[in-house]
């Protein structure tokens, strides 16, 4: 059986030119078919002639130039009208005729410059042709003349908006194509601040806290391999990151730019509990198979309210609350009161804000704000179900 798939996409790889070929040959066949005399194209009506040697080159000239028709559709155009001038005062009436229209709607759709100078010579080159005919015995009379010429201008006008539709759709996959990037690079971004201004910040912290550690050795020791640990870990993840970025990499990219579990949940809560922050953890359920983006969302969340709560309220309890449902995950992030902000590089606020992107391209539900006793909260309701 034969694949018509395959074979539509071996004929659409050839070259436009052999494409475009078999109309003109058809229509030179058919020329040739006693079935269609009687149905030919043509305006002016001469008495028509018998076939001979230059009905044969008009016949050539008006089929053959549409192998061309998209290639080069100016020239189609001018060997086509040529061919059908030729035809017409001669008196050979041939079901070629049809060929002038489709090149006058190939020329519409394809041709790029020259498009109204174009039409303002074949305007004008068909009223002497008209007058011609006329003063050779055509029988046409002048509204025989006028509708002729209103229909090649109608089918000139569908190949221009063949050609503006194309167009139209040639930008609008533009416009998509810059949004997909511009997309693109606001996640990257996200991603870089999330892995980045972590791993920074739970090192300045362990960095601040080494000064004051000279005389016990054991617990510089202790920070300073905390320091190292953490250091590692940003490392790690931005090689995912990059993997992701690069599919051709080496290293396979691991499934969502790293969709974090629930140990990785529990590696976060305990780098910050190193960085010195004392942070109570807990969780309930387990993440539904189809989470998807969801559980990396809510690693997001996590992971930025931690960084917050290391930057502005350093030393003081925070909680962490992870609950997994059945078709959503709730997280609740918070400090008991304000604590003593260490020199970190200061915040744009951008994180705050990515998150909430994030959390609301999923359906979700996101909030972060100060209590009235001092503390800060971030809540997110973040709808499962939602594969990457």
């Amino acid at each position: 059986m034969i694949d018509l798939r395959r074979a539509e996409a071996l004929w659409r790889s050839r070259n436009v030119i052999v494409r475009d070929l078999p109309l003109a040959l058809l229509l030179i066949v058919m020329s040739f078919l006693p079935v269609l005399r009687g149905h030919e194209t043509h305006v002016g009506e001469l008495p028509a002639r018998p076939f001979d040697a230059l009905a044969i080159a008009a016949l050539a000239l008006h089929c053959l130039p549409l192998a061309v028709r998209r290639r080069w559709p100016g020239a189609c155009l001018v060997l086509v009208s040529l061919g059908f001038v030729v035809a017409e005062l001669r008196g050979y009436h041939m079901v070629a005729g049809t060929a002038l229209p489709i090149a006058l709607m190939s020329a519409g759709a394809h041709l790029e410059r020259h498009r109204r100078i174009t039409v303002i010579v074949l305007s004008a080159a068909y009223v002497p042709l008209a007058v011609a005919l006329h003063r050779l015995g055509g029988a046409e009379h002048l509204d025989g003349y006028v509708i002729f010429y209103l229909a090649l201008a109608v089918v000139w006008g569908i190949g221009s908006w063949l050609r503006s539709t194309r167009t139209a759709e040639a930008e609008r996959r533009l416009r998509i194509a810059e949004a997909t990037r511009a997309a693109e690079r606001t996640r990257i971004a996200r991603e870089l601040h999330d892995v980045v201004t972590h791993h920074v910040t739970a090192m300045v912290v362990q960095a601040e806290a080494a000064r004051y550690l000279t005389g016990a050795p054991d617990r510089l020791d202790a920070t300073l391999n905390a320091v190292s640990d953490t250091g590692r870990r940003a490392i790690t993840d931005l090689r995912h990151l990059l993997d992701l970025l690069n599919p051709d990499h080496g290293t396979p990219p691991r499934d969502d730019a790293g969709t974090e579990s629930t140990g990785d949940l529990r590696t976060l809560v305990e780098q910050t509990r190193k960085a010195g922050q004392p942070v109570e953890f807990t969780e309930e359920g387990e993440p539904a198979e189809s989470a998807g983006s969801a559980e990396l969302v809510a690693y997001r969340v996590v992971q930025e309210a931690l960084t917050n709560a290391l930057k502005h309220a350093h030393g003081n309890r925070t909680f962490t609350r992870v609950r997994y449902g059945e078709k959503e995950i709730i997280v609740q992030v918070g400090t008991d009161g304000p604590g003593k902000r260490i020199g970190t590089p200061g915040g744009s606020g951008r994180g705050l804000a990515g998150l909430r992107d994030r959390v609301g391209a999923l359906g979700g539900e996101f909030s972060a704000g100060a209590e009235a006793g001092g503390g800060f909260v971030v809540r997110a309701r973040i709808p499962t179900g939602s594969p990457s």
